[in-house]
């Protein structure tokens, strides 16, 4: 169900996808709010769904996870018969942090994090590869990083 956000809603969803730390007492006060009536909007967001979960970012080059390699995936047409048996196989892989379906010459789109090219190879042979379905994958490895963002245009 799609919520009509207001501008006081949109105010504390902006200042929460920068920092989800911010007590709500923080956040009233940014956005020209009491305590009581921001806390409620607050939780009233996370009751429907608009705010998922609160999560702290890690770098991930920090942690030693330096190379990112985006994966076109496509799929025989058995493969295509067995789209759970493939979605399941790619969520139990850490090393894939997002997977798209697409339409066009290729079925899926993942963005895979590794220390370095040597992992993604085993990870590639070991246990990409060895998913029942796949017809092909074409690997492409990021140099750098432009953008990377996890806040939503939320404000208008």
């Amino acid at each position: 169900m799609h919520s009509e956000l207001d501008v006081y809603d949109r105010r504390i969803l902006a200042l929460l996808q920068e920092d989800a730390s911010l007590s709500s007492a923080q956040i009233a006060e940014q956005v020209g709010l009491s305590q009581s009536p921001c806390w409620r909007r607050i939780q009233r967001l996370k009751e429907e769904g608009v705010i998922r979960g609160q999560v702290t970012l890690l770098d991930r080059k920090k942690i030693g996870l330096n190379t990112q390699i985006f994966a076109e995936v496509k799929l025989n047409a058995h493969g295509r018969s067995n789209f759970t048996e493939f979605t399941e196989a790619i969520r139990g892989f850490p090393e894939v942090l997002e997977c798209y379906v697409l339409m066009g010459a290729v079925d899926f789109l993942l963005r895979i994090v590794t220390s370095d090219i040597e992992a993604y190879e085993r990870f590639f042979f070991e246990k990409l590869s060895m998913v029942p379905g796949i017809q092909e994958v074409n690997s492409i490895v990021a140099l750098s990083e432009i953008k990377s963002t996890t806040s939503l245009p939320v404000l208008r």
